[in-house]
């Protein structure tokens, strides 16, 4: 069978098909053990094991050519079933590799709005810090605020005070000149 596939046009990329998934199998041992367990096998063909040799080489030559026939007949058709499967399996891989794309793309989205909906979050929690920073420095600004009037008054009143003071005493100081009349008549006195 192996010398009727290399006479075909496919058939050695068959071959290279075949030993990929005979050499694939040794790499993965459970598609191999999942393969021989699931695989369906042929019947054993009736051509094997059925040549009686005729006596007439002119009937021999005519058998021989029927077996050739039928046997050229089973390996087209195993060909077209192979194909087909083939084209199953690639089917059935794309299909597999767009489900694949479309749950990535899923995940994808799913990771961006989380992003997304995270990044609203900090931006929310930096807004409200932000917030209760203004308040905090309004707040401590209101206080120095306060705290420099508060100052200033106490020094204005310290200031007036000390005017005040100053006020009361000098309505009990002496002019210069009764200054001098009391200084002589405290000297003559004594």
């Amino acid at each position: 069978m192996a010398a009727t596939l290399l006479r075909g046009g496919r058939s050695k990329h068959h071959l290279t098909i075949i030993r990929h998934f005979s050499s694939s199998s040794a790499i993965n041992p459970s598609h191999h053990k999942d393969h021989s367990q699931n695989h369906v096998y042929l019947e054993p063909t009736p051509i094997i094991g059925s040549w009686q040799p005729p006596k007439d080489p002119k009937e021999a030559e005519a058998k021989l050519a029927s077996l050739r026939r039928d046997y050229a007949k089973q390996v087209k058709e195993l060909r077209k079933q192979y194909i087909h499967e083939m084209e199953l399996q690639k089917q059935e891989k794309m299909r597999k590799d767009e489900a694949r794309m479309v749950e990535m793309l899923r995940q994808r989205e799913e990771r961006n709005r989380s992003k997304a909906t995270a990044a609203q979050a900090r931006a929310a929690e930096r807004k409200i810090f932000e917030q209760e920073f203004r308040e905090t420095l309004m707040k401590e600004k209101t206080e120095k605020l306060e705290h420099w009037r508060m100052r200033e008054k106490a020094i204005e009143e310290r200031k007036n005070a000390e005017k005040e003071n100053l006020h009361r005493q000098s309505s009990m100081w002496i002019d210069e000149k009764e200054l001098e009349v009391r200084i002589m008549s405290n000297l003559v006195d004594s």
